[in-house]
């Protein structure tokens, strides 16, 4: 075993008296040291909970005959972090949380980790950390919240923000703005719809990393008790049978959660992250691959912030099995943490409600929720959540409207100033730019609560919430901090898009593109020190997962 790097030999009696302050036994030396990563916090919604998950854990851990050693990883709530300098942090929280685990379980040798997570940059940064150091491991993900009630109606999270821009316009009362947001979420739990955090569980579960259930199971829910138990005594076989994370997060395994992804409609976060977990699994994959499959791939779920499905509707329609069923010809055989192929885990799946989880014969779209854009706006690529797109803007034609932030263009369109027709074009926000490529909820919600989700389309070289919906093209890359086209677009350019094609065009010629970019000069860095500065000069485009460079 790893672990015995630090408990077996005469020279290392001073390991072990250390171990044994720590209040374990000379039987527990002879059995697996197992490192329970959690995320624990007491101010993100989605890991308020995972206290008593945490002793599910260890009880599973100690009944397969291993011994549970927890530590803790940086948790980040992007809803509390929207819209100020906190989103900075979001997605570069990620890089340190994958590092924290390969710091704690190198430096204590574990023979195994236990994932305890939830939400949007905290779930992918573990896999990225397992996947690095290549040892067994399981993922619990804590699970979704309950919907909230109003007046006999049910919410979700992402409706404050249209309720925010109904005040704004005088269309609903302050008292009626605060009973919304009281009502809207009512526990624990990573939000309702199929957001990114809610996304990640379910493709960490499509990856075979979590067991069968795991990805859709409620926070507050026996089930979710169940599997946080199981999933600590199964390490133990895991590591008995040497299967690692490399072999479960194979190429093939990255592909079904790609399908998956797809399938669901899930939110455009995941390409960035998805391209980050292979490469630390050393699977060599390109945005590319996600529009391929998306052509191959029907839409059969219809889910929050599009749809109105939550995720307990999926939950109770057969969750993730129930989707592996529906799309099992088209996966691509892999172990799972489970034991059991992932055929297998998809065979045994079922539907229990076929308007929720939809046959491939009767999607809710032919093509699957995501769609990769390329053109001489965005050479590298861009991302678009098409199966979020109303059908009148699948192609759209617009004068730009050019925003150097996030806060400038969401002024704008509060104070009225974006008409329609327009193209919203926000820069200077990717992963070096921004730094770290903060989410644009605040503009798009704000678009479409003033009722303009029909007629602005928006674009920017930062990203997207999962919770966004209508015409929002993100990760345009290279990004404006690059020199990438974005940086020299000008107000009054015309932009044309058309998904259907899968083209982003700047309405100007190549000569008048390398002239304004032969004048252009790198913007001064909106961050010079800490943890974002280093960020920013380490992490690589959005179109490569936003990593850090391997140099």
């Amino acid at each position: 075993m790893r672990s015995d790097t630090i408990k077996r030999g005469v020279e290392r009696a001073p390991h072990r008296a250390l171990l044994y302050a720590t209040g374990i036994t000379r039987k527990d030396l002879d059995k697996p040291f197992i490192g329970v990563a959690t995320s624990f916090t007491d101010i993100v919604p989605g890991h308020v909970h995972m206290r008593g998950l945490e002793r599910f854990i260890e009880r599973g851990i100690s009944a397969g005959g291993g011994v549970p050693f927890l530590f803790g990883v940086p948790a980040i709530c992007d809803g509390i972090a929207m819209g100020h300098k906190g989103m900075h942090y979001s997605l570069a929280s990620r890089e340190l949380i994958a590092d924290t685990i390969e710091c704690m379980a190198e430096a204590h040798c574990f023979d195994g980790l236990v994932l305890l997570t939830n939400c949007d940059k905290i779930t992918p940064g573990m896999l990225m950390g397992a996947a690095r150091l290549d040892i067994p491991a399981i993922v619990i993900t804590a699970g979704p919240m309950s919907s909230g009630r109003y007046k006999g109606e049910r919410l979700n999270y992402g409706d404050c923000y249209i309720a925010a821009a109904k005040h704004k316009m005088g269309e609903i009362s302050a008292g009626e703005l605060e009973a919304w947001e009281a009502n809207a979420c009512p526990g624990p739990g990573s939000c309702q719809g199929l957001y990114t955090a809610n996304t990640m569980a379910c493709l960490t579960e499509a990856m075979g990393m979590s067991l069968p259930g795991c990805g859709t199971a409620l926070a507050i829910s026996a089930e979710k008790q169940g599997i946080a138990f199981n999933s600590g005594r199964r390490i133990t076989a895991l590591i008995e049978e040497e299967l690692t994370t490399r072999k479960i997060l194979s190429a093939e395994a990255i592909r079904n959660a790609i399908r998956v992804d797809n399938a669901l409609g899930g939110s455009t976060n995941t390409v960035l992250h998805i391209l980050a977990i292979a490469r630390e699994a050393k699977v060599e994959l390109s945005m590319d691959v996600f529009d391929e499959i998306s052509k191959r791939t029907p839409h059969i779920t219809n889910l929050l912030p599009f749809g109105p499905g939550y995720m307990e509707d999926l939950d109770q329609a057969g969750g993730i099995p129930g989707v592996l069923n529906v799309i099992s010809k088209s996966l691509e055989s892999n172990p799972t943490v489970s034991g059991k192929d992932i055929k297998v885990v998809a065979r045994e799946g079922k539907v229990l409600d076929r308007e929720v989880i939809r046959s491939v014969e009767n999607p809710y779209h032919p093509e699957g929720g995501i769609a990769i854009l390329k053109g001489n706006l965005a050479p590298e690529g861009a991302v678009v959540k098409q199966s979020a797109v109303y059908p009148e803007m699948m192609i759209f034609k617009g004068k730009v409207r050019v925003f150097e932030s996030e806060e400038k263009a969401t002024e704008a369109i509060v104070e009225g100033k974006i008409t329609s027709g327009a193209v919203v074009v926000i820069r200077c926000e990717g992963p070096r730019g921004g730094p770290g490529m903060r989410e644009m909820l605040y503009p798009t919600s704000f678009i479409f609560g003033m009722g303009l989700a029909t007629k602005v389309a928006l674009i920017t070289d930062g990203r997207f919430s999962g919770a966004t919906q209508g015409l929002s093209i993100g990760h345009i890359s290279p990004e404006a901090m690059e020199g990438g086209p974005i940086a020299i677009v000008q107000d009054g350019d015309e932009i044309s898009i058309d998904i259907p094609n899968r083209k982003l065009e700047l309405n100007i010629s190549g000569e008048e593109i390398k002239n304004r970019l032969r004048k252009w000069k790198a913007p001064e860095p909106k961050i010079k020190e800490g943890y974002l500065a280093r960020y920013a000069k380490m992490v690589t485009s959005a179109s490569t997962g936003a990593v850090f460079k391997e140099e």
